[in-house]
């Protein structure tokens, strides 16, 4: 990227793909997952190296319970997996890690695992990683606005002083800015129930490439697309 170039402070990407590239090298899906863990990697990397302070992503949905029991068993192996066997890389990159999303109704295994994988990291200063894991924007705000709602009717909050801040106070990102960019691998032009309030001003940034093959040189290219359309931000 030009010296020059713009970068957003928060990246937030949907790690999609897995499945169709292990479908297309004749691998058992969980390759595909664990393949993801290794371009998370790179890309964790290649934020740090560019300035950006944030990557917010997409590990697993609500949604992804409705899969095979066979996968989701894996997958949250892989959750275990990825907590211990990353834990030396985070740190030698001075990676915070951070958990948004009803993680704590994963198995026991799971969960402790992510729960370390926090502690241990939490002096670090370089790249926040927001792992959404158990995640669903809807379930999110739905949980906010009831918040909000028992303050209001508890007399602690005047409905008339309710604005987008302040239901942004009651999200998982409450301390954080919204993103500015978000990427999307894998060929899919959708949300698919992530963020939904904190993107509706982000740029956002689809690639056909599944998410096991993208690394430093496609991170890369989506902030340079970020940066060009920075001249034009306002438009309708």
């Amino acid at each position: 990227m030009n010296a020059r170039a713009a970068v957003p402070r928060h990246v937030a990407i949907i790690m999609d793909g897995n499945r169709r590239w292990a479908k297309a090298h004749r691998l058992p899906v969980i390759e595909g997952h664990r393949r993801g863990i290794v371009a998370l990697r790179e890309v964790l990397r290649a934020a740090g190296d560019a300035g950006v302070e944030i990557l917010t992503v997409y590990g697993f949905s609500t949604e992804n319970w409705r899969r095979d029991k066979t996968e989701i068993s894996l997958l949250l192996d892989l959750c275990v997996y990825f907590a211990r066997s990353e834990l030396e890389e985070l740190c030698r990159n001075d990676v915070r890690v951070r958990i948004i999303g009803q993680y704590q109704a994963l198995p026991r295994a799971s969960r402790e695992s992510l729960d370390r994988l926090v502690e241990r990291t939490a002096n670090n200063r370089g790249v926040l990683l927001n792992l959404a894991v158990n995640y669903s924007a809807r379930s999110e705000l739905r949980d906010a606005v009831a918040a909000l709602a028992r303050e209001v009717a508890e007399g602690r909050v005047d409905p008339e002083s309710i604005d987008e801040a302040r239901l942004s106070s009651y999200l998982y990102t409450a301390d954080l800015p919204d993103p500015e960019l978000l990427i999307r691998p894998g060929g899919e032009s959708r949300l698919s129930n992530f963020l939904l309030f904190q993107v509706a001003n982000t740029e956002l940034y689809m690639t056909d490439v599944y998410w096991p093959d993208f690394g430093r040189e496609h991170f890369m290219r989506a902030l340079a697309a970020y940066s060009s359309r920075l001249p034009a931000a306002g438009a309708v």
